[in-house]
C-alpha cells in the first residue's frame, strides 16, 4: 500500500515500510507516519488509524466512517463501523479479541453497516471477554443503540438471529453488552495502570441522535467529532486540549439546506479546533463534494486555526503525541 498525506500543503508519499516524517509547522513539530506495506500501524505508542475515510457514497472508492485507536500494537477502541470498514479492519491487522469497546457516533448506515460482519468474524478469532457497545439514544428516526444491537441479533425475530448467542445466552465465546450513553457520561475499561476512558458529548446531526467521543489513554486524548453541524458548543468542551481531533469534512463552505443542518463547513471546523486548542486536526468523512477542494478547505480552516491539518485516507495512521497547543 502507498500512504498519502496532505499536511499543511505538503504532499508526502510513502511506499513500503513505516517512515516517520517531521515537518516544522508554526514553531512545532508534527510527526506523521503511513501504515506499513500491509496497512498496519507501528507497534509502539498510541496511534489513530482511519479504517474508513469516506461517507455514504460508493463512487469515492473509500470505506465509510470507522476508526481504531491503537496502543502498543493492540487495537483497543473502535469508533463506528461503516460500510467497507470490516475489510479495512482485517487489513489493519486488528483483532476483535483485543477490543475493549465499540462506540457509535450515530447509527446512519455509513457508520454502522459493517458491525454485524465484525461480530460474525469474531467467531473465528477467539474472543472470550464480553464486549461493550456504546452509542446514542433513539427517537422516531433511529433506534437507541441497545435496541439497534438487540434487533440485529436477538433470537426469534432478529435480523441475524442465527447469531443470537452473542446477545441472549452464555456461550463459549462472549456477549455483546449494548448501552446507551448520554451527554457528558464516561465509560472506563482496563486496569488502573492502563485504563482507557471514553466520554460522550451530544452533537447536532439534523434529526438524528448523535455523539462525539473523547478517548483518554494515559496522557493521550483523541476526539472524534462524528457527523455534526457544530451548533451546540459541546464539541469545543469535549475536545479541550486534545492531542488529536478527527473532524468530518463532509460539506464545502457554500453548502446550504439539509447538508448544512447535518454537517459543519471548514470555517466551523477551524473555529472549533481553535477554541478547543487542539494540537492536531485530521479531516475525514471526505465526500465527492469536498474531494478536490483541499486547498480551499485548508485555507478556510487556516483563517481560524494554526495547528497541523491532515486529510485522511483509508488505513492512514496518525501518531498521538503531546506538545504545546497550536503546534
Amino acid at each position: 500500500m502507498t500512504g498519502k498525506r496532505l499536511l499543511d500543503g505538503v504532499v508526502t508519499r510513502i511506499a513500503a515500510g513505516v517512515v516517520p516524517i517531521a515537518l516544522l509547522l508554526g514553531g512545532g513539530t508534527a510527526t506523521v507516519a503511513a501504515a506499513d506495506a500491509d496497512g498496519r500501524c507501528p507497534e509502539r505508542g498510541v496511534w489513530v488509524q482511519v479504517l474508513g475515510s469516506g461517507g455514504p457514497e460508493v463512487e469515492d472508492l473509500r470505506a465509510s466512517s470507522s476508526y481504531l485507536v491503537w496502543r502498543d500494537g493492540r487495537a483497543l477502541v473502535l469508533i463506528d463501523s461503516g460500510g467497507g470498514s470490516a475489510l479495512r479492519f482485517g487489513q489493519s491487522g486488528a483483532s476483535v479479541a483485543d477490543l475493549g469497546v465499540v462506540a457509535f457516533t450515530h447509527l446512519h448506515v455509513d457508520h454502522s453497516a459493517d458491525f454485524p460482519a465484525l461480530v460474525k468474524s469474531s467467531y473465528f478469532d477467539g474472543r472470550r471477554q464480553d464486549l461493550p457497545v456504546l452509542g446514542p439514544t433513539g427517537n422516531d428516526w433511529m433506534p437507541a443503540t441497545d435496541e439497534f444491537v438487540t434487533r440485529l441479533f436477538r433470537a426469534g425475530d432478529g435480523v441475524y438471529r442465527y447469531l443470537s448467542d452473542f446477545l441472549d445466552t452464555p456461550s463459549d465465546a462472549y456477549r455483546l453488552l449494548p448501552r446507551v450513553v448520554g451527554d457528558g457520561e464516561s465509560v472506563r475499561f482496563g486496569t488502573a495502570e492502563d485504563a482507557v476512558t471514553l466520554t460522550a458529548a451530544s452533537v447536532h446531526h439534523g434529526p438524528i441522535p448523535a455523539l462525539a467521543w473523547a478517548v483518554q489513554m494515559g496522557d493521550a486524548k483523541i476526539v472524534f467529532s462524528g457527523d455534526m453541524n457544530g451548533s451546540t458548543g459541546h464539541l469545543e468542551r469535549l475536545a479541550r486540549d486534545a492531542d488529536l481531533l478527527v473532524a468530518h469534512n463532509a460539506i464545502p463552505e457554500d453548502a446550504i439546506g439539509a447538508a448544512r443542518n447535518l454537517h459543519m463547513p471548514p470555517s466551523v471546523i477551524g473555529e472549533i479546533a481553535a477554541e478547543a486548542k487542539v494540537r492536531r486536526l485530521v479531516l475525514s468523512h471526505r465526500m465527492l463534494r469536498t474531494l478536490g477542494r483541499e486547498d480551499e478547505t485548508r485555507a478556510l480552516i487556516r483563517q481560524r486555526y494554526a495547528g497541523a491539518v491532515a486529510f485522511a485516507d483509508d488505513l492512514d495512521c496518525f501518531a498521538v503525541a503531546r506538545g504545546p497547543a497550536g503546534d
